[in-house]
């Protein structure tokens, strides 16, 4: 079967600086993915070239939809959900003129919503169970509200493929698990799904098919099968530990010595 997104010997750099190099990567229709890495990996600049926000210096990007290559006039449709942190909450702006900013593409000729597209968002949003909040200023909602709603921005575009930066970063942990179990509903009713993730605990609850990257593709497939100790130092470059016990896989990065010495040396970090 075709890839919806090939990958290959892609390198990216900042200032001459490299970022990704010769990163070599396909996602299959209907999969659920995580990136993982730590952080300057590269994990937010790949999710950006998938995006064409980007462009390679070097490599190939092929996104393919409709059973056939994807050229610039008809591009694989991708909707793009950001940090939360990094989005401007006080922008006078509610929940449901957020939503629609999702169907611009998709838009007629005229500046105003029809009702149709207003039909819309009041399913999204009632889909995500947060159809009271249309009406609410953005800045009102909780972390886990404000999710949803850009969450809601990306669905109303139809998207062939759905890409997150750190959804659940900032959420407390029942938000986010929420938040996964939402995706993963979306995904079983033919969503692809791809997101970036700090948190290898819930990635290796949640997600199916994990991608360790740190500037290149260390390893990819199941966590069961790809979170073990060996590929995650790879990745991270540091001393993991892995627990297995009772069907439930635990990551731990193993305390260095010293740092115990440090907390107990300095009067600031040792007390209170």
């Amino acid at each position: 079967m075709q890839p919806l997104v090939e990958l290959e010997k892609v390198t990216f750099a900042y200032a001459g600086k490299p970022v990704l190099e010769d990163v070599d990567l396909h996602l299959h229709a209907g999969q659920f993915a995580a990136v993982v890495g730590p952080s300057g990996a590269g994990k937010t600049s790949l999710l950006r070239l998938l995006l064409g926000t980007l462009q390679p210096q070097q490599g190939r990007i092929t996104l393919t939809g409709n059973g056939g290559p994807a050229v610039t006039s008809g591009r694989l449709q991708v909707s793009y959900v950001p940090q939360i942190e990094s989005v401007d909450w006080n922008f006078p702006v509610t929940v449901q003129q957020v939503v629609l900013m999702g169907r611009v593409r998709r838009s007629g000729p005229w500046p105003w919503p029809t009702q149709n597209e207003r039909r819309r968002v009041a399913d999204v949003l009632e889909k995500l169970d947060i159809g009271e909040l249309a009406q609410r200023h953005i800045r009102d909602l909780s972390g886990g509200q404000q999710q949803r709603v850009f969450l809601a921005r990306a669905l109303i575009a139809e998207p062939d493929l759905l890409v997150l930066d750190e959804p659940t970063t900032g959420l407390d942990l029942r938000t986010a698990e929420t938040i996964l179990h939402l995706l993963a509903h979306l995904n079983q009713q033919g969503m692809t799904v791809l997101l970036s993730s700090h948190d290898l605990n819930a990635v290796a609850a949640h997600l199916p098919w994990v991608i360790c990257l740190n500037r290149r593709v260390i390893a990819e497939g199941p966590p069961e099968q790809i979170f073990t100790e060996e590929v995650l130092n790879r990745t991270y470059r540091g001393d993991m530990v892995v627990v297995r016990q009772d069907g439930l896989l635990l990551v731990h990065q193993r305390p260095h010595p010293h740092t115990v010495h440090e907390v107990v040396s300095n009067p600031v970090l040792g007390h209170g």
